[in-house]
């Protein structure tokens, strides 16, 4: 769609048909419909799985059992807060959410990010706890349990497995999945350890060891999350490369106003005002622009403003200070 204006420039928003997808009002996720229910059937076996560590935590008087269980009920949570995030991300725009909820995804994946630290801080204050009065084990009641863990937590990382490919949000509930079913093995680990040996310090040590993988994990997943929420350049978009592509386009003078972010964990979004001296190309150029951003970039949702000469721009100047 183009606008003409009486100040030597429009914008154009055109090309959107993306492989098939239908943008406007009725948003979409490039994330295949299929995750709600995911998400749905690995939140329901995270939560049977906690019911069942508490209940047996309680009869084995384990306290390690006790904790993977409200680790567990933590992420969870997270996997609720994911869900959320899917559905609203789904939800048609209003007249006032004009993108609709598609940065709930973001606001989700940082969301779960901090969630995994502060359980793992949990875990690490329990483990130094533990070193000083480690307390009795039962150790073979904590492996069958823990060992339910690692089965249930590694089938549902499973099924979200697809997803965290190219989704933010399903990659940090993704993760958290998998740092249960690191935490349950090492559980089973050190239980099997306690058993052969009567070690009760090995419950503690193994917990630390877990609490750094799992911090070595996400640290990446808060900084991505954390960029997207303030509005960076997403990652695997350098804007160098995408300022090249459109400076070297026939009949384009320059690029400037050059902005790439991300609408959502699975979209992202680009506006440019493109000098023409010549004269406006033609729709059908514009919409070949559209393409090929969304080809070679990943850049969904472009708008372009073409003028005629630079000092054309109707952008406010960006303070100096």
């Amino acid at each position: 769609m183009t606008h003409d204006h009486d100040h030597d420039h429009d914008h154009s928003h055109a090309g959107h048909d993306h492989a098939g997808h239908s943008h406007g009002l009725g948003g979409h996720s490039h994330v295949p419909t299929n995750f709600g229910r995911a998400f749905a059937l690995t939140t329901a076996l995270n939560l049977g799985l906690v019911a069942v560590q508490v209940i047996y935590g309680v009869i084995a008087d384990s306290m390690a059992l006790l904790a993977d269980a409200g680790h567990n009920f933590g992420d969870a949570i997270g996997l609720i807060l994911a869900w959320i995030a899917y559905t609203l991300g789904r939800v048609r725009a209003t007249e006032r959410f004009t993108y609709g909820f598609r940065s709930a995804s973001i606001l989700s994946a940082l969301g779960n990010a901090i969630l995994l630290l502060v359980a793992t801080g949990a875990i690490v204050w329990e483990a130094v706890r533990r070193f000083s009065e480690p307390p009795e084990v039962a150790g073979v009641t904590v492996m069958i349990v823990a060992g339910a863990g690692v089965v249930i937590n590694g089938l549902s990382a499973w099924i979200l497995m697809a997803g965290q490919k190219h989704d933010l949000n399903i990659r940090g509930a993704y993760l958290h999945l998998v740092a249960d079913a690191a935490v349950s093995v090492g559980v089973v680990i050190g239980g099997a350890i306690i058993v052969a040996t009567g070690w009760n310090w090995v419950d503690p040590a193994v917990s630390l060891v877990i609490a750094v993988v799992i911090v070595w994990g996400t640290w990446g997943l808060l900084r991505e999350s954390f960029e997207l929420s303030m509005q960076a350049v997403p990652k695997g978009i350098v804007l160098s490369e995408v300022r090249a592509y459109l400076e070297g386009l026939p009949g384009v003078d320059s690029a400037h106003h050059l902005h790439v972010w991300a609408m959502s964990t699975t979209e992202n979004a680009l506006t440019v005002h493109l000098v023409f001296p010549k004269g406006h190309p033609g729709d059908a150029f514009l919409a070949q622009i559209c393409r090929d951003l969304s080809a070679k970039f990943r850049i969904h949702h472009p708008t372009i403003q073409v003028e005629m000469a630079e000092g054309a721009s109707c952008a406010i100047e960006q303070p100096t200070h």
